[in-house]
């Protein structure tokens, strides 16, 4: 339901006015000027500065370093001066972490976060849940792309007039990295991410796709990558409260729209891995949401259904601190003594739920452009239907958890990136010979085109062998039986979505680096064939079943070769040990 425009000038007032209080000069931002206006990067951060000065709930500080040499803005809002991850601990309560601005074009976040926190400023009530939750928000994530300004590269939307760019100063998807960490924004991010370790985080965004009635779309960590307990807690206390409260305020809010077709045909939920802020999150327990607005909308509208979620959120989290703390820890310590994890998820289509949407015709008519049939959404016809809801992720595959990995130190990347991430490891004393279960990679499949930076690895097969492998002084020894142990397996599991073997961290071992002179290998061949009569035979049977292959000498000489003594152990041998026993 589009909210009605009487409903939309009582906010518009309410927002301006706040608690009848004048807004001093230093805390205007540019929406308030005009409402299809957002602020520049450099406006919001000394807005955050003024605010930090003007009051006791709010201290801003700078933290880490992002590509484009700025660091990002810590903003806390707390009460009675708990702005340490420690005093909140001690209190007990509860923490709200909002992320804004990863997609710099997509800035109602950044401008609705402004408002959401001045208004707590102003608004006694707000000040009382700070009792109970303590806010923290990064005010614009991607500053590098806040700072690329204009009004084109999003020509599809619907203000405001002037925005950032999605890409970064690397031109990456920061809402891609949350994983492998190729810019300074994502390990920034993993930093504070886990210094404060959030029960609920947010990360704003505006959506793109079809057109429909509603304003506001919502992805929330899918409830497959949960433990159960907290999954529960999702579907059966959470969600229904954010609808039902969404509702009151005049957004009828749907899950994020994502169809092969129109909309009528049905939606698929969106099954969010490790690489995206929800999905990283999810590895941590933390519930997350990425609330898309329409991009079709006017820009005020979507500021405004922003503000409300982050106010809905803000509400639930204060009156339910309790459960949800001790959800979370629950979970927390029933995944620490699972023995199998799933690495991966496929789409149930038998399974099929339906929800209330509503839409536009569409419709199809000549393109001035090609001269082609071209989609329209005809607005003049609206329509309100069930329409099919896919949601159903069953597990695909399944491992056993080891005891252990054991991580070479020469992966220092990797290895900083688990420390940062609340992975407790051990380095070995001295030099070991230590036996493992080693992954030897049969096949994969890798992108032909780079994908944010990287030829990304999928369909992965391994064969597990038992060996005994060398170890040195200073290697890492990272037990499972800890708090991590989703992240650190989603990680280190080759065959995982995102594992840092996806994400090419191991490419090193995938080449061949010794090879043979064909006319002194003949030689060495024809010794070992004659000592392996068991080869003789195989290699003979493969000439008989391949004309091919009985042509090509050099094929026969590297097959025998590939299956002596003398072909290198660690091509395509995954260099992560796993300890089973």
């Amino acid at each position: 339901m589009i909210r009605c425009w009487f409903c939309l000038l009582v906010w518009t007032f309410c927002i301006h006015v706040g608690t009848s209080q004048p807004i001093h000069n230093d805390l205007k931002i540019a929406f308030d000027i005009h409402d299809n206006t957002s602020s520049t990067y450099w406006e919001v951060r000394q807005f955050y500065q003024h605010l930090g000065q003007q009051s006791d709930f709010i201290r801003v500080y700078d933290f880490g370093m992002t590509d484009i040499g700025q660091p990002l803005q810590e903003v806390i809002i707390a009460a009675d001066g708990h702005f340490t991850p420690e005093d909140n601990i001690k209190a007990r309560k509860a923490i709200l972490f909002i992320n804004n601005g990863i997609h710099p074009g997509e800035p109602e976040g950044i401008d609705a976060s402004m408002l959401f926190a001045r208004r707590i400023l102003e608004d006694t009530h707000l000040q009382s849940l700070l009792q109970h939750v303590t806010i923290v928000i990064i005010p614009v994530y991607n500053i590098d792309g806040c700072l690329n300004r204009t009004g084109l590269t999003r020509p599809s939307q619907n203000g405001p007039e002037l925005y950032g760019f999605r890409g970064n100063a690397k031109n990456l998807d920061l809402n891609r990295d949350f994983i492998k960490c190729d810019t300074k924004n994502a390990y920034a991010f993993n930093q504070l991410f886990n210094k404060w370790y959030p029960d609920v985080l947010i990360d704003t965004h505006s959506s793109n796709g079809s057109d429909y009635q509603h304003s506001f779309t919502l992805i929330h960590t899918h409830k497959a990558k949960l433990h159960p307990t907290l999954s529960r807690y999702l579907t059966d206390q959470l969600l229904p409260y954010i609808y039902r409260e969404m509702a009151t305020k005049g957004w009828d809010i749907v899950p994020y729209v994502m169809s092969s077709g129109s909309p009528e045909n049905g939606i698929y939920g969106f099954l969010d891995s490790p690489r995206y802020s929800s999905g990283y999150a999810a590895l941590h327990h933390t519930l997350s949401f990425m609330p898309e607005t329409h991009m079709l909308k006017p820009y005020k509208e979507r500021v405004a259904s922003t503000l409300d979620f982050l106010n809905t959120m803000l509400n639930f989290v204060a009156s339910n601190k309790t459960n949800l703390k001790q959800t979370r820890a629950s979970a927390r310590v029933q995944t620490m003594a699972q023995d199998s994890f799933t690495l991966s998820y496929v789409l149930d289509p038998r399974q099929v739920d339906s929800i209330l949407f509503q839409g536009y015709q569409a419709d199809h008519k000549v393109s001035l452009v090609s001269g082609q049939p071209r989609l329209y959404y005809d607005r003049s016809k609206p329509w309100k239907a069930q329409i099919p809801y896919y949601d159903a992720y069953q597990p695909q595959l399944k491992i056993k958890k080891p005891i252990a990995y054991v991580v070479p130190q020469a992966y220092d990347h990797v290895l900083e990136l688990m420390q940062i991430n609340g992975v407790r490891v051990e380095r070995l004393e001295r030099d070991s010979i230590i036996e493992v279960e080693m992954y030897k990679i049969i096949d994969f499949e890798t992108a032909k085109l780079p994908y944010e930076g990287h030829y990304i690895h999928s369909k992965t097969q391994v064969d597990p062998i038992l060996v005994k492998n060398q170890y040195f002084r200073g290697d890492y020894v990272i037990y499972t039986a800890q708090a991590s142990v989703q992240y650190i397996i989603q990680t280190l599991e080759p065959q995982a979505t995102d594992s840092w073997f996806s994400w090419n961290a191991f490419d090193g071992f995938l080449m061949q680096k010794e090879y043979y002179s064909d006319y002194v290998f003949e030689d060495i061949a024809a010794d070992y064939l004659e000592k392996n009569p068991d080869l003789r035979i195989k290699l003979e049977r493969l000439k008989l079943d391949d004309p091919d292959f009985a042509k090509d000498g050099r094929a026969q000489l590297d097959f025998v070769y590939r299956h002596s003594p003398y072909f290198e152990p660690t091509f395509r041998r995954y260099p992560v040990g796993r300890i089973i026993h």
